[in-house]
């Protein structure tokens, strides 16, 4: 199974095995874990035993977003999937060397467009540090509104810091995309 965006520029595929080497170099980026507030310290053993712990995890989905020419460009995943409330939770990494191509903004469609119309998600949220303010416009531009501000939810570099949650639901996805369909034809 794959998500391929309309310019086939981007895809997400189920995370496998073999990326997981992918996955520990983003997970052992300090830049890059403090903005999913976690610690950026984990052995490749450790990531194993969690992927076979969660790879048939029905709460789960996690992606990996390869570029046209198959190449590994971030993480994608879906958390916390909630079949009796419909809600889940989104995150993103894009590895730095490969930010600032627009590959956030696509990802981020695709997996809304997955939870929306294949999981029936009613609410996607997510966890987004107050001063990331590129990641923010990327999830305005996808549809995702402000929610909540947490104060203090999280600790890194000696403070403690304010973060975001937004959301974007169902409805809202269906309605944007009805308009935007209605725009072109």
């Amino acid at each position: 199974m794959q998500l391929q965006n309309d310019t086939n520029t981007l895809a997400l595929r189920p995370l496998e095995r073999q990326d997981l080497r992918f996955v520990h170099e983003l997970n052992n980026d300090a830049k890059i874990m403090r903005y999913w507030f976690e610690e950026p310290y984990e052995t490749f053993s450790e990531l194993s035993q969690l992927y076979d712990r969660h790879v048939h995890d029905q709460r789960e989905r996690r992606f990996v977003a390869v570029d046209a020419q198959d190449e590994l460009v971030g993480l994608v995943e879906l958390i916390e999937l909630d079949y009796i409330h419909r809600r889940g939770e989104f995150q993103i990494i894009i590895a730095p060397q490969r930010q600032g191509r627009g590959y956030a903004g696509q990802a981020t469609r695709l997996a809304i467009e997955y939870a929306f119309k294949v999981l029936n998600m009613r609410k996607l949220y997510l966890i987004v540090d107050t001063s990331n303010a590129a990641a923010i416009h990327v999830y305005e531009k996808c549809g995702f509104q402000h929610e909540a501000e947490l104060k203090e939810e999280f600790f890194g570099n000696g403070a403690y810091h304010n973060a975001y949650r937004m959301c974007i639901f169902q409805r809202d996805y269906f309605e944007r995309q009805q308009a935007t369909q209605n725009k072109a034809g």
